[in-house]
């Protein structure tokens, strides 16, 4: 599954929102996806899984506990992609901000309306 598709999931999405602050115990990640997507721990696992075979995530164990991390590296395919668009940005907000200005200033009336009285 190409990164694209791997975070079109929101629960998938979430659950690399959560890594990308830090390293985290799968029942901490388990904690905020269940309370904020109302599944059971299950299907957190299933994720998890899905992003482990995907090398997005990594886990170690720690003891009794598995320790989940991002890849370093594993979502440059999409930051890549964002990157070569994000540069157009700027310059489509600046035409849009001279086109309203534009607007604003040669405020015509309305044809609709009947000015004759």
């Amino acid at each position: 599954m190409n990164s694209f598709a791997l975070l079109a999931d929101p629960v998938r999405r979430r659950i690399v929102e959560v890594l990308a602050d830090g390293e985290r115990p799968a029942g901490a990640v388990g904690e905020v996806i269940r309370a904020e997507f109302g599944v059971g721990q299950p299907a957190v696992s299933n994720q998890l899984r899905a992003l482990r075979d995907a090398a997005v995530i990594e886990a170690s164990p720690q003891g009794s506990r598995r320790i989940y991390r991002l890849v370093p590296g594993a979502l440059d395919e999409v930051t890549d992609w964002i990157d070569r668009y994000a540069r157009l940005w700027p310059q489509r907000l600046d035409a849009l901000e001279t086109e309203l200005a534009r607007g604003a200033r040669t405020e015509r009336p309305d044809p609709r309306e009947d000015h004759d009285g």
